[in-house]
């Protein structure tokens, strides 16, 4: 059943833009997608690390703002992806040195400090970044002679990306690494003693959530083909953090279905109500009150509990 429903899920998803038709519709699926890599991102440090991070839209903005530079430089689509992520990563790997001095509020307070940092440089200094203007890019890449500039071909190109991202997750999770990093969340003085480096254990779990942050960042800045500071603002961290909390910390399915709901009541329901940011408020608190735990695992939670409630009644009328 589990075989049958991914396929039919990677049917339904290989083919949004032959169904939904309105290309408008087709780039609010590319935004879930790129979204939900960047929540997955987030989610290795929220979730299995234990470690919250609201300054990663500062490592998904330097790689935007990396690659409109490169770009913007004269050079290719290949430099630019190479050199965006490993500039990302370098900035990762100075963000973990610098926030794992602490733990818990700490680390919070600590990304908060780098997060703003990066907003303060993206929106004054004028002569890199361009300020409140942002930096424009023309054109997309065209992996294997395809091209990328209708919503569609760029909807596919984004869904194979996401395809590797959550195959990556899943490889994780199932690791020895996944597990060590599990363990620094639950036992890590148990882990101490037992031999682990955790300090380790947790720059390494940084940097995989730092190089997929950047790669949505990537992402955001070819779908736009536009970056301003907006992209690295703190409310930017706070949404991509609401998107993993909404739809269940620790899990694959949770960041994609909490980045959905976002990105549908930000870009859909602000047509159609004004004050959106109150509706999707009451979603999290809704979501909080009767799913502590998440969207994603107190469905499943409500579902098992219906089935465990309807199957005597079906075995009695049998």
């Amino acid at each position: 059943m589990r075989r049958l429903a991914l396929a039919a899920v990677l049917v339904i998803l290989a083919t949004v833009p032959l169904w939904v038709g309105s290309t408008y519709y087709v780039n609010i699926a590319s935004q879930i997608l790129f979204y939900a890599i960047f929540a997955l991102g987030v989610n290795v440090l929220a979730g299995y690390a234990g470690l919250v991070s609201l300054g990663h839209a500062g490592l998904f903005g330097i790689a935007a703002y990396a690659g409109a530079k490169i770009m913007t430089g004269g050079h290719g689509h290949l430099a630019v992806t190479a050199g965006a992520l490993a500039l990302t990563l370098l900035a990762a790997a100075v963000f973990a040195v610098l926030a794992l001095r602490g733990t818990g509020l700490a680390f919070v307070m600590i990304t908060v400090a780098l997060g703003q940092i990066v907003w303060g440089v993206a929106y004054r200094w004028i002569s890199i970044t361009n300020g409140d203007n942002g930096i424009a890019i023309q054109g997309r890449p065209s992996p294997l002679g395809l091209t990328l500039t209708s919503p569609a071909s760029f909807y596919w190109a984004t869904l194979v990306v996401f395809l590797i991202a959550v195959a990556s997750m899943t490889v994780f999770v199932a690791s020895p690494f996944g597990a060590s990093v599990r363990g620094t969340r639950d036992q890590p003085r148990r882990m101490n003693a037992l031999g682990y480096h955790v300090w380790m254990i947790r720059f390494l779990a940084f940097l995989f959530s730092g190089f997929w942050s950047g790669v949505a960042g990537l992402l955001y800045l070819y779908y736009n083909q536009f970056v301003s500071p907006q992209a690295v603002a703190l409310t930017a961290s706070a949404e991509a953090l609401l998107m993993v909390i909404a739809g269940g910390t620790a899990t694959l399915l949770g960041p994609i279905a909490g980045a959905a709901l976002v990105v549908v009541v930000k870009n859909v329901a602000s047509a159609y109500i004004e004050r959106w940011n109150f509706v999707l408020g009451a979603i999290f608190v809704v979501i909080v009150v009767f799913m502590p735990e998440g969207l994603v695992p107190g469905t499943a939670r409500r579902w098992r509990r219906a089935m465990a409630a309807l199957w005597p009644r079906a075995t009695a009328a049998g």
